[in-house]
């Protein structure tokens, strides 16, 4: 791998948009320059359409970023994250994610009979509660169950669940609790029968502070409710690789789904943090998930980077943060089902580019990950996209849409959802002149003086790119390749910027620092051991609540 700023191709790919700003290229002059722009510009895979022609970025761009993958060893860290190699090198593990959706052929047997073993587990716990056999402490069968975990425990399964909520059993309503403000889990419990309520603990240590206070919580809340602690078993799981701790929690072994330190929590849907998942749709589904994936898997590791997504998609990143100057990167699914996407995103992308050192120690002296953000399309339309078209940042976009609707009755109303899909990166791309609304108020009857000054005002510059993936349908199967494709994409940009994708140092700061806080804010004394700002938030709400 070679650090981006040593790189020869970096130093090319500088010189190349200098050279594309001075000749004021566009993305619609390319478009005029390539009549088969479209065609030459997309990419597919089974149940997924790419889209990447409204980028800016020619022939040559494309090529010198295929040369930049090149230079950063980007074909040899594909083959080795698939082979198990320890490519999270600050903590000395390999990142195998993909290991839980494609059998990997080199990897040490016990990876992948890990995984099935885990996946029967699943398997048969699933088919108990949804049977019934399953029942709580009275003997009636579990209707309510809650996840408890925070980050990669909660926001993968929680935007999965929610998208998948067309193929969600009906016996059984899931819920999610992350947040340790007991607001969050109160809300919960409050529309909940402890008799039938069945509670997910999610945490590799069994000892995240979030996760073990809501856990408490939630224990409380059944014996005080007319829980037996001789039953508990019956109302808590775990998802862990801390055995003895859940089992001291009153977890029967059996019910602990185990939890491996190869796997991160952002990447750690597709293992036993899925639980909440299969419940909620059914294990044939969560297959279809974990199949839609490897589809995915197989793509990123056989195609050639020429038309291979990930690739692209990262590449085409890398060019904006780079060279362009963009620092922010807008997600925008035209699917209400998939609002959470966006939220999932950016735990995803950030964790896992938000770095400035590079893998061998080194200061990264190149922009790494950008900023991600977005909703759901067309609501995003009605509030930020105002500073998409208008403003003064440079935001690339990603939209994502979907081809068929589930109901053949919305048919019309769902038109109306992609035609607003398409205009609006058909509007980032081609803007409206000073000269074109000028014509459009003098058509519409303004006087020419009062014409002339509104439209400096309805001057939108365009030139903002974006992708656009298309499922054929929102399905698990179809949901997995999404997933996948974006953790694949944010290895490529990581291995670009010569950064570890799987570690998050930073978390662990904060994590340290609550510690030592939480201490001071329950101490009898005034707080005099920090900064005059911490001392004077701690010693405010000692007084108050004293």
């Amino acid at each position: 791998m070679t650090s981006p700023s040593r790189s020869k191709a970096w130093q090319k790919l500088a010189s190349h948009y200098l050279n594309l700003h001075q000749n004021g290229t566009t993305i619609a002059k390319l478009f005029k320059t390539d009549k088969d722009r479209f065609a030459h510009y997309q990419s597919s895979l089974e149940g997924v359409f790419f889209d990447y022609s409204k980028n800016l970025a020619d022939a040559q761009t494309m090529q010198l970023l295929r040369k930049l993958a090149e230079e950063a060893g980007l074909a040899e860290a594909i083959s080795a994250m698939y082979a198990g190699a320890k490519i999270n090198v600050t903590e000395d593990r390999p990142a195998l994610h993909v290991a839980l959706r494609t059998p990997l052929e080199n990897a040490d047997p016990s990876f992948n009979a890990a995984v099935a073993s885990t996946l029967k587990q699943m398997e048969a716990f699933v088919a108990r509660v949804h049977s019934g056999a399953w029942t709580g402490y009275s003997g009636k069968a579990i209707a309510d169950v809650v996840n408890i975990g925070i980050g990669g425990s909660d926001l993968g399964p929680a935007m999965v669940t929610e998208a998948l909520q067309r193929w969600q059993l009906p016996q059984l309503s899931t819920h999610f609790v992350s947040n340790v403000d007991p607001a969050h889990m109160r809300s919960t419990l409050a529309k909940l029968n402890p008799e039938t309520t069945l509670f997910v603990i999610a945490s590799k240590s069994f000892n995240t502070l979030e996760t073990h206070q809501n856990a408490a919580l939630a224990r409380r809340w059944y014996l005080e409710n007319g829980g037996d602690e001789a039953q508990i078993a019956q109302h808590f799981v775990a998802v862990s690789a801390n055995v003895d701790k859940a089992k001291a929690f009153g977890i029967a072994q059996e019910n602990i789904f185990p939890l491996w330190d190869w796997v991160g929590g952002r990447y750690s849907l597709w293992s036993a943090i899925g639980l909440p998942i299969a419940l909620s749709v059914g294990m044939e589904q969560f297959r279809s998930l974990l199949k839609g994936a490897r589809i995915a898997d197989e793509h990123f590791r056989d195609t050639p980077f020429d038309d291979n997504i990930p690739v692209i998609m990262g590449l085409l990143s890398v060019w904006y943060s780079g060279f362009v100057g963009a620092t922010s990167q807008a997600i925008l699914p035209y699917s209400q089902e998939l609002h959470l996407f966006p939220s999932f995103l950016q735990q995803l992308e950030m964790e896992s580019l938000g770095k400035s050192v590079e893998v061998d120690g080194n200061r990264l002296l190149v922009p790494s990950g950008p900023i991600v953000w977005g909703s759901a399309g067309t609501n995003g339309q009605h509030s930020f996209h105002q500073l998409l078209h208008q403003g003064t940042h440079y935001i690339p976009a990603d939209f994502i849409g979907i081809v068929k609707t589930a109901f053949a009755e919305d048919a019309d109303q769902h038109a109306h959802l992609l035609a607003n899909c398409f205009s609006q990166s058909q509007a980032l791309m081609q803007g409206k002149s000073q000269r074109q609304a000028f014509t459009e108020l003098l058509e519409q009857g303004k006087e020419e003086g009062p014409a002339y000054e509104l439209a400096k005002h309805k001057v939108i510059p365009g030139n903002k790119p974006s992708n656009t993936l298309l499922l054929d349908e929102l399905s698990p199967q179809t949901l997995g390749s999404l997933i996948a494709i974006y953790e694949h994409k944010v290895f490529v940009e990581s291995v670009i910027w010569h950064i570890n994708a799987f570690d998050q140092w930073g978390v662990e700061l904060g994590k340290q620092l609550g510690e030592t806080l939480y201490g001071a804010l329950t101490s009898e004394q005034d707080c005099a051991q920090f900064d005059s700002s911490t001392n004077g938030l701690i010693n405010h709400c000692r007084n108050n609540n004293a």
